[in-house]
């Protein structure tokens, strides 16, 4: 669990609009034992929650509530009363639905076809503790494309930390000089942990092998979206993950975003020892979703409508593991062409190692029109633009914006249409002249 226990039932008790009693009743504890599990997790007193109460919340408490509809987007998502995004535990069907609305509204403008200065004055703190190139321009490209302005700092050895300067203090001191964080940090659950010490909102832009929430959300606004042009259904449809299970926080994320749909049939194929966590597994079988692991990689790839790669994440490795680097778990030309269908997608999170012995997703899929990395990367633009108009609240001004803009247009295009008939009058009467 990336958030603390303590956070995880205040969000549980807000999403479903219920007291501490009902909730107690609900998961049959009494009331007393609650309040201990609600403890912060330095109390003397406190007492862990057993993983079947957890397992049980998800599967029965929380799979099928449906929202209010008098809370905002922003709202629904809220972790613990505070508007950060930490993971994907925050969205269910309907409140992710409506995400990738807004995200439809941001790509017009995260192609340059619209203007918005939504975010004009606004600040975002980029704080990567952990290397990063395409997240971390992909976070400051979106929040310059609305008008804001970016302050970045990437690793230890360039920040206060290296001088000793605890988490709490970085993020009270920066959370005085901007309007948001989006934060990366090596180890699992530090991003909670910057998120507990300010009132302005923090996204994780990744933490450990924990989650990379903004990454499965355009992952699968990405299968959505291909999807959507092939005539299909996420519900009912086959996915393969493949490669570092373990560490690979954008499956774990991805996922878990998996199971809010319906009927899926989810193949894991991963070296021994990096498989995909028990925990993970059990949060995806719902909703009638089946989540296997398969012995050959052929196997997992006949017939999918996703194969999803993932590179090894040897960096996370206390010893080296050279094994694990197989040329049986790479994804080439000729197993796609021999076991997938002919509107597979295939997709990468990236970075992909294309070094010759790599073992990584191939670039001999290069210019197959079933190899989808590149639009996947290009829609991290409109998914993290719409991420910060959520958090900030401003999507009430997107929509008048668009209303403004589409009024200035029909203008422009009718004064442009009368100018044309009075400049053809004119014309035609010097002619006859």
């Amino acid at each position: 669990m990336v958030i603390s226990q303590q956070e995880f039932l205040f969000s549980v008790i807000k999403r479903l609009d219920i007291t501490k009693n009902i909730l107690a009743a609900k998961i049959g504890v009494s009331l007393h034992t609650l309040n201990l599990w609600l403890l912060p997790e330095d109390s003397v007193e406190f007492v862990p929650m057993p993983n079947e109460i957890e397992e049980f919340i998800y599967k029965q408490l929380l799979c099928n509530i449906s929202k209010s509809k008098k809370y905002s987007l922003r709202d629904n998502i809220a972790l613990n009363g505070k508007n950060h995004l930490l993971s994907v535990d925050q969205f269910d069907r309907e409140s992710l639905e409506n995400f990738f609305r807004v995200a439809d509204l941001m790509k017009p403008i995260s192609r340059r076809q619209k203007i918005s200065r939504i975010l004009e004055g606004a600040v975002l703190g980029n704080l990567f503790f952990e290397a990063s190139t395409r997240t971390r321009v992909s976070f400051g490209t979106a929040f310059c494309r609305l008008g804001g302005s970016v302050c970045d700092t990437t690793g230890f050895t360039f920040s206060s930390m290296a001088k000793g300067e605890s988490i709490y203090d970085t993020s009270r001191v920066i959370g005085g000089y901007v309007d948001i964080m989006v934060v990366r940090h090596p180890e699992q659950g530090s991003v909670a942990e910057f998120s507990r010490a300010t009132n302005i909102p923090v996204v994780n832009g990744g933490d450990g092998p924990g989650e990379h929430p903004s990454q499965a959300l355009l992952d699968l606004y990405t299968i959505r979206t291909e999807f959507s042009r092939l005539g299909k259904s996420i519900d009912g449809s086959c996915v393969v993950m493949i490669g570092d299970l373990k560490y690979g926080r954008t499956v774990h994320s991805l996922l878990k975003l998996l199971s809010l749909y319906k009927g899926l049939k989810i193949s894991l194929f991963s070296p021994p020892g990096l498989e995909m966590p028990d925990s993970i597994i059990n949060y995806a079988s719902v909703n009638g979703n089946c989540v296997d692991i398969k012995s050959s990689l052929e196997e997992g790839l006949d017939g999918v409508d996703v194969v999803y790669a993932t590179r090894v994440q040897k960096e996370r490795f206390t010893n080296p593991m050279n094994e694990y680097f197989d040329k049986k778990f790479q994804i080439d030309l000729s197993k796609i062409n021999s076991n997938c269908k002919k509107d597979t997608i295939v997709m990468h999170p990236l970075p992909r190692d294309g070094r010759p012995g790599a073992n990584d997703l191939s670039i001999d899929l290069n210019n197959d029109s079933r190899l989808a990395i590149f639009r996947q990367a290009d829609n991290g633009i409109p998914i993290r633009m719409a991420i910060f108009a959520i958090l900030l609240g401003v999507i009430t001004w997107l929509i008048i914006h668009y209303a403004m803009y589409s009024g200035l247009y029909l203008l422009t295009l009718g004064l442009t249409i009368l100018l044309s008939i009075v400049c053809n009058i004119v014309y035609l009467g010097f002619i006859s002249l």
